[in-house]
């Protein structure tokens, strides 16, 4: 009796481990299909050109010129479209995250968005996951959505559109959509959505040279000529 007595602190203790070991293995399978966790895809061998630009200075422009030369596929907005096919989210709740800050949408929105369905941390995951996923696929030309801070930096190409105040300002009016005083409105706004979206997610100066290979202002040498300066860095 003497020597089962004393056994039995070593048996309990050993199936003790071997329940929180259950435990903790049962909770990281469950935490797994709960939140619908993939593989990364493995990337290898991929190309793309990450385009961040100040409000009307014809980013998006320049992006679809660098795409056409190229046969590169160019994503800007429509990057949102393939994140909610994927994963099944209202683009409209998309737009309500993108290069916006969580403040600015549960202000407005409060309790109409569910924070633990479409958080910003959900978000990103997903459009990683997606820009990933085209990359394997194919080479990219993507505007904003912090894809250099997203994607492996090494096999990118960072940009930087820029141009002064005044010219961003004529751009607008000249696009017919705005007067000049909600045209200067317009790009006081953007731009400082974008850059408190960098500065809070991911921990960046969106004004600062040193995140990229290569700053351009368009003022002088035109959409077409910033393309060209693009392509020439890639060495092609």
């Amino acid at each position: 009796m003497k020597e089962k007595t004393r056994e039995e602190p070593t048996i309990l203790a050993a199936a003790e481990r071997q329940m929180q070991t259950w435990a903790r293995t049962q909770e990281i399978e469950d935490r797994a299909v709960h939140q619908k966790i993939e593989p990364e895809p493995r990337i290898t061998a991929l190309s793309y050109i990450a385009i961040s630009r100040e409000a009307g200075a014809g980013g998006g422009h320049i992006a679809k010129v660098v795409g056409r030369r190229l046969g590169w596929d160019v994503l800007d907005k429509d990057i949102l479209a393939r994140v909610a096919r994927r994963y099944d989210i209202p683009v409209a709740m998309l737009e309500l995250l993108d290069e916006k800050v969580d403040n600015w949408v549960s202000g407005i929105f409060g309790s109409w968005i569910d924070h633990t369905v479409v958080s910003h941390e959900r978000y990103f995951a997903c459009l990683k996951r997606v820009l990933k996923a085209s990359l394997e696929r194919e080479n990219l030309v993507i505007v904003g959505r912090g894809a250099q801070f997203l994607l492996p930096r090494e096999n990118g190409l960072a940009v930087r559109i820029v141009a002064p105040k005044d010219y961003r300002i004529e751009q607008l009016i000249h696009e017919g959509k705005h007067s000049r005083r909600e045209a200067r409105r317009r790009i006081n706004e953007v731009d400082s959505s974008r850059g408190n979206f960098v500065r809070r997610y991911f921990h960046q100066n969106i004004d600062d040279p040193h995140l990229y290979d290569l700053v351009i202002n368009v003022e002088n040498i035109g959409i077409s000529g910033a393309a060209r300066q693009i392509i020439a860095a890639l060495g092609r």
